[in-house]
């Protein structure tokens, strides 16, 4: 079926929508903030008590983030299968949109000691976020051609930079102006923490009025989805098996995305406690990257189709490497931070942007959820294995440079894994 301009235009909203959750809250303020909650409520030693374990206060929100996608290997192949056999994708996107971003509003009451009700608020505003994004993926299939894709998917990226970035923006003029606001800086960071869930909230309706309704699929028998879920999930792995290019291309996305995601993720972490930067200095960054990385996703498409998707990915790739070896080795000053943020906007967006169409082009056709389930598994801020061995790094070894040298593994790996790779240019 072919879409109509409006309702791509309403999908290109949804990335717009939920990018102030990504940006404001998982890139910039939630994890220096909940770092210094869990700094107050630590012991002499820096640990807090999490569930019975002892967990170094530094390493507790990386340890969230990772616990949240781990859950999300159980929930996302669920969400894919109602999605394929109900045919309720725009109702899915919705239920979930809104889940989480009523969830990262209640993050406004995260103060004091309370790092329990901070990390249960992120695990169920991640959650819903990547499985509202398995759903809003899975129709970029349904709204556009295999040859338009690249442009789509490209589109939907840098519109999310900018919507994100807006976001951002006035957020900073708010933390950096509280005093005249007369605000404390912890109500300016909750006040931006909640402002990104009503930004997603309310931007969710344009997709929610434009997509088309809901294609529900009849069945003549109940579906418990929950077991084919489960099924799929496993039917859905021994699938890409029988289609090689597939599973080689999810193999290395699954592995150099979650080294992607984690320096996302990790970054202002990074800045705060091992340059000493403040969150000012960082959302300025932050918001540099989102801007520039709009113009990042639009310069790869064009890289895409003057060498095509693969070896654009392929440049990307050997770029996230120089950058990982320059925070480990040479990142020192303010100056040094915006450096990186500037080389990490350039190729952001372009890899991600370019690695979604391609998978896309790779689905067998009627099993766009499912697959799509598995790929959210390493999506925006939903990587689990990097922020687990960043986390354990730095437990082990008090060093965030040597935390940041470990993501590298996944760049190399995943690099080797693509090479491999040979998908002609159509």
């Amino acid at each position: 079926m072919i879409s109509s301009k409006k309702e791509r235009i309403g999908w290109y909203f949804y990335d717009w929508a939920n990018s102030a959750f990504y940006t404001t809250v998982v890139t910039v303020f939630l994890g220096p903030y909940l770092t210094s909650i869990a700094e107050s409520a630590a012991d002499a030693d820096g640990y807090i008590n999490f569930i019975g374990l002892p967990v170094y206060a530094h390493s507790y929100f990386t340890y969230i983030v990772s616990a949240s996608v781990f859950l999300q290997i159980f929930l996302l192949p669920y969400i894919g299968s109602v999605a394929d056999n109900s045919g309720r994708k725009k109702s899915l996107l919705g239920i979930f949109a809104y889940i989480g971003s009523f969830s990262t509003m209640g993050l406004y009451f995260l103060q004091d000691d309370l790092y329990y009700l901070g990390g249960l608020l992120f695990i169920i505003a991640n959650l819903s976020f990547g499985a509202s994004v398995v759903i809003y993926n899975s129709i970029l299939n349904d709204i556009s051609p295999e040859e338009e894709r690249d442009t789509v998917s490209s589109v939907g990226w840098a519109l999310g930079y900018l919507g994100g970035g807006i976001v951002l923006a006035v957020n900073l003029v708010l933390f950096s102006g509280a005093d005249s606001f007369g605000i404390e800086t912890g109500t300016a960071i909750r006040i931006s923490l909640c402002s990104a869930g009503a930004w997603w909230a309310v931007f969710t309706v344009i997709p929610m009025l434009t997509i088309r309704r809901d294609e529900i699929i009849r069945t003549k028998k109940s579906i418990n989805h929950f077991k084919k879920g489960i099924s799929d999930f496993i039917l859905t792995l021994k699938d890409a098996a029988n289609h090689p290019k597939t599973l080689t291309f999810l193999i290395a996305y699954l592995l150099y995305n979650d080294g992607v995601q984690t320096v996302i993720v990790v970054s202002s972490q990074f800045g705060n406690k091992e340059l000493g930067l403040g969150i000012d200095v960082l959302t300025q960054v932050i918001l540099m990257v989102q801007f520039v990385a709009f113009g990042g996703a639009l310069l790869f498409n064009l890289l895409a189709s003057r060498l095509g998707t693969l070896r654009a990915i392929v440049i990307g790739l050997f770029i996230w490497i120089v950058v990982i070896i320059y925070a480990y080795a040479f990142l020192y000053s303010e100056i040094g931070f915006f450096i990186l943020g500037a080389c990490i906007a350039v190729v952001m967006g372009g890899t991600q942007a370019l690695s979604r169409s391609m998978y896309s082009k790779l689905i067998p056709p009627g099993k766009e959820a499912s697959y799509f389930s598995i790929y959210e598994i390493s999506e925006r801020g939903t990587s689990w294995l990097g922020p687990l061995l960043f986390g354990l790094a730095l437990q082990l070894t008090h060093s965030y440079r040597i935390a940041i040298l470990s993501l590298i593994v996944f760049f190399v790996l995943g690099l080797i894994i693509l090479l491999k790779l040979r998908i002609q240019k159509k």
